[in-house]
């Protein structure tokens, strides 16, 4: 029969069987303490008497966090002595336990409140951090149905829940309705959820201009509850707001060799023409140009000098008088439909959506394995794709899935092993490391098209003809304005906000497209046609590889052996 019994905590001894013989972390250790501290023991330990002395059988982390605690006398059940029996129970105590989950933990501080609990003492009592607290709390703003879904355990990772959290119940609802799970489905994909919901942020870490102007153009700074302790973790949401502070304050504080940029379609600083950017120290002469980062928001600065100015010179012949030909006339050029820094472009969002495509849309096994054949057959296998995957990285890939020299079973680790390797071999870029029309038949199985950014903006539109911006226009119902910068400005104010995808930055191959890779292959592939030349005996039938290899050998000081540690760093 059971007995409560109040004793003074030092006098129980150490039962030396206590099945926990590794340490529980320190962080745990002072949880306890600290709910002891602020609450009592909730559950008294169990105790057995043996030759005189009581023994602990189940809560020696209890007796102990009494004792650190100082408490004179803490509550013990005595039960009756069975070796047996108390093995039995030390064990089960420590193995038959279930933790709550984060929404019962929630709901569970929610309760506390009411009672007169406030943020502080829950977290002392409970040992937490103040930030965990409050982070929890953020369950409280989810769309009911998300917060039942969470609460079967299905939780999604940090940066998700800070994204969905940030959104109006009204927004998750609709994005909830969208993208709930179907009957019998396990899976939930959060990351869509998050996407649909996501609001781009400005750090304030970033800010150079103070409070004054933040407070001028109304900017509300936040705190992200997720961000490491210690750190300034705010920001806004307000992106227009913030840019326009952070370029006032750029202009009030421009050094006096200090020069504005415009930025490029990648958001990096433009310098002026023939300016050539200085890496090293600056000289005396040099500039320092500065500029906004589009993605991060944080003032950057490249020096650079301008070449020295021409002497003005005697005029060549013919310079001033023309070519003499007075009959001929220059022939009228016909402008591109789209510019080659457009296909630039162009090629650049496609694979960045690609990217991004592979990295999160859903895709059968079937699918996955097309997608790696249409990827190694792309016209970029060296493979030089433009991604940070070198060869060395692409043999740890295989490694990872070989152990042992056998191929792993695990379908995950493959699936994951595929979408790194896909990523890294198919491009759609505008250079010698595109993959050809492969990638984008690849991207358009996935729907890569869906993930392609709003075009609608002055630095893709300016990169159209006339006629093809106002085929574009007419297209989204845009009037059409007597200037093609007054069109561009139309097209722009018409998508702010939303999403405009040039249709020849689709992924789908068109016919003409499917056309002119048909004729590039057959130029490819009949010897001779590359170069015009003839079909020499013993000729590589590739149209000049070899001699191709033979002056990439003679560029590099001859062939690198499998001898040479240098022998993949060009891979």
């Amino acid at each position: 029969m059971a007995e409560l019994r109040s004793v003074d905590p030092t006098t129980l001894r150490i039962n030396p069987n206590n099945p926990r013989r590794t340490p529980v972390p320190a962080a745990m250790d002072e949880q306890l303490l600290a709910s002891i501290k602020a609450v009592g023991i909730i559950q008294p330990p169990c105790v057995s008497e043996q030759d005189g002395e009581l023994m602990i059988v189940i809560g020696r982390r209890r007796v102990k966090a009494a004792i650190a605690a100082e408490m004179p006398a803490i509550d013990v059940l005595v039960c009756d002595a069975g070796e047996a029996a108390d093995a039995m129970r030390a064990v089960a105590e420590n193995l038959v336990r279930a933790s709550m989950t984060s929404v019962d933990i929630w709901r569970a501080i929610e309760r506390l409140e009411t009672q007169n609990w406030d943020e502080q003492a829950i977290a002392d009592a409970l040992a937490l951090p103040l930030r965990t607290v409050r982070r929890l709390k953020l369950l409280a703003h989810l769309h009911p149905a998300m917060l039942d879904v969470m609460a079967q355990g299905r939780m999604p990772n940090e940066e998700h829940l800070r994204t969905i959290a940030s959104a109006t119940r009204e927004e998750q609802a609709q994005v909830w309705k969208k993208h709930k799970p179907k009957k019998g489905q396990a899976e939930i994909a959060w990351y869509e959820i998050a996407r649909a919901l996501a609001k781009r942020r400005m750090p304030a870490s970033a800010a150079r201009f103070g409070d004054d102007l933040a407070k001028a153009y109304g900017i509300v700074w936040e705190d992200d509850l997720f961000a490491p302790a210690g750190e300034d973790s705010r920001y806004t949401t307000d992106v227009e707001a913030f840019f326009g502070a952070q370029q006032e304050w750029l202009q009030n504080n421009l050094p006096e060799r200090g020069r504005l940029l415009p930025v490029d379609e990648s958001g990096r600083g433009q310098l002026p023409k023939k300016a050539e950017r200085v890496y090293g120290k600056a000289g005396k002469g040099d500039l320092a140009g500065h500029y906004i980062d589009v993605r991060s928001g944080e003032v950057q600065t490249i020096a650079y000098r301008l070449p020295e100015p021409k002497k003005a010179g005697k005029p060549a012949d013919g310079a001033a008088g023309g070519s003499g030909d007075g009959d001929e006339s220059p022939l009228a050029r016909t402008r591109a439909e789209v510019t080659q820094k457009g296909v630039a472009m162009i090629g650049d969002l496609r694979t960045d959506a690609l990217h991004q495509a592979l990295a999160e849309t859903p895709i059968e096994d079937d699918t996955l394995l097309g997608l790696l054949i249409l990827a190694f057959g792309g016209a970029n296998v060296s493979v030089d794709s433009g991604s940070d995957l070198r060869s060395a990285d692409r043999q740890a890939i295989c490694r990872s899935l070989t152990e042992g020299g056998v191929l792993t079973a695990d379908i995950d680790m493959l699936r994951q092993a595929a979408r790194r390797m896909l990523t890294g071999v198919l491009s759609c870029r505008d250079n010698r490391s595109q993959s050809g029309p492969f990638a984008r038949v690849a991207g358009e199985t996935i729907g890569a098209s869906l993930r392609l950014p709003n075009m609608a903006t002055e630095a893709f539109l300016s990169c159209l003809s006339r006629s093809a911006l106002e085929t574009a226009a007419a297209a989204e119902s845009v009037n059409i304005a007597p200037r093609a910068k007054d069109t561009r400005a139309r097209m722009v104010k018409q998508f702010a906000g939303g999403v405009y995808v040039y249709p020849g930055a689709l992924f789908r191959l068109t016919e003409e497209d499917l056309a002119n890779d048909a004729a590039a292959s057959r130029n490819r592939y009949v010897p001779g046609a590359a170069r015009g030349g003839d079909d020499d005996d013993g000729e590589d039938p590739d149209g000049g590889l070899e001699e191709d290899v033979e002056a990439q050998l003679d560029r590099d000081g001859g062939p690198a052996t499998a001898e040479d540690p240098l022998a993949d760093a060009a891979d």
